[in-house]
């Protein structure tokens, strides 16, 4: 207490007979006004709900079977329900959303593919593929996708890249690309082995990725698919496995994923009044009733929050004899639950130890989100011109001289 009176003291003291100047006092007054502007993200942080489900004999989350799940917003990327989403996990034919997605970044959907005998060879679930056959590429995906065909992925995989090997290279390539870091894929289909798994957390940063693909979000859309063969000349008819499709009008994808090591899968996505959500549960009994109870809590309970645009005014750099106008370097927006939108605060934080010239655009600090204890958000702030001015940052120099003093003061006494 002493010291922090100590502190106080001197400030004035510095202000009223060294710092006595207006231009001065009006750069700390807009500084402390600062503090009060909402606003801000450069590293997001993941946002999560506590796990209990019964508040006041009330359940404030859904019930959910998965061992793993998680619920994300598509736009903002935040995380608003998270059950052991980083474990690693056998992800079965979820992984057929990254086998689509490179497929279509890499190769042209009317390439004519060659069904091998190594196609040909592949078991399990399948949309029936002989060697010989020759299909469009973006039948197959279709085929992948729709019906999960092992067969199609394989095929896909030889058409794009040459060789599964070398299509499975393209696959982590991609999955670290876009910050799923936790995951290891050895086929493009999802067959077990030790060294194939993925997490629900990276899984879902790639359904993210893969919605916002066109023809990707209208083929998981698709209820029912006709894959057309040009070698034979024939159709087949498949029904999607995702039943979410049909038993939750929200729904708009994705993929489903069943094995014996996997357990029930399932990665989703459903949009309503403007929103998209994802969802991913892995080995999970009532997959499909978990995602729809997850999706209809996030609707019903988060929302958008936006606490400024790029280019907003957050307030002036201090300590110069002139205001450095400081703005928002990027749009700030957070998804988050609707009660504790009203807990949020902010924590401006400008940077001690500036360099003049100042131009347009230097960061000079950040600007940060805050719930509780966690920081949500912090982005930077920039400078809005530029500045030559006086060398001297009256801001940095009044804080070392009270800390140097305070030291001597603890040091006597």
């Amino acid at each position: 207490m002493i010291k922090a009176w100590a502190r106080v003291i001197i400030c004035v003291f510095l202000f009223i007979f060294v710092f006595g100047n207006s231009s001065y006092a009006d750069s700390l007054s807009v500084w402390n006004d600062a503090g009060a502007i909402l606003s801000s993200s450069l590293e997001k942080q993941e946002v999560t709900v506590e796990t209990s489900k019964v508040s006041g004999d009330k359940w404030t989350l859904p019930y959910v079977s998965a061992h793993s799940a998680i619920l994300m917003d598509a736009a903002t990327g935040d995380i608003l329900y998270n059950r052991d989403g980083q474990k690693q996990r056998p992800p079965a034919s979820t992984t057929k959303i990254l086998t689509a997605i490179v497929a279509l970044e890499m190769a042209d959907l009317d390439e004519i593919t060659t069904v091998s005998e190594k196609t040909d060879m592949v078991g399990e679930s399948s949309i029936y593929l002989s060697k010989g056959n020759k299909v469009k590429l973006g039948e197959l995906i279709e085929g992948a996708l729709v019906k999960s065909g092992n067969d199609a992925c394989a095929a896909i995989a030889e058409q794009t890249a040459g060789s599964v090997d070398e299509f499975v290279r393209l696959m982590n390539q991609k999955a670290i690309s876009l910050g799923a870091y936790q995951s290891n894929f050895v086929n493009p289909h999802g067959l077990p082995d030790k060294n194939h798994y993925s997490t629900a957390y990276d899984l879902a940063v790639i359904a993210r990725y893969a919605m916002n693909n066109p023809v990707f979000s209208k083929i998981v859309a698709q209820k029912i698919s006709t894959i057309n063969f040009e070698q034979p000349q024939k159709s087949e008819i498949f029904k999607n496995t995702n039943k979410l499709l049909w038993n939750y009008p929200s729904a708009d994808g994705i993929k489903t994923g069943t094995t014996s090591a996997a357990g029930k899968c399932l990665v989703a996505s459903a949009s309503k009044d403007g929103r998209r959500l994802i969802c991913v549960v892995l080995n999970a009994p009532d997959r499909f009733g978990d995602a729809k109870r997850l999706m209809e809590w996030g609707f019903n309970n988060t929302a958008i929050v936006t606490l400024g645009k790029k280019g907003d005014l957050v307030g002036y750099y201090p300590g110069f004899e002139e205001k450095v106008p400081v703005v928002l370097q990027r749009d700030v927006t957070l998804c988050m639950e609707k009660t504790k939108i009203k807990d949020l605060k902010t924590q401006p934080e400008f940077a001690k130890k500036i360099s003049l010239p100042i131009k347009t655009g230097d960061v000079l600090g950040n600007y940060g989100v805050v719930l509780g204890d966690t920081v949500l958000e912090k982005i930077p702030i920039e400078s809005k011109q530029d500045y030559k001015g006086s060398p001297v940052n009256i801001y940095g120099t009044v804080n070392r001289v009270v800390d140097h003093f305070l030291d001597l003061l603890d040091k006597k006494g």
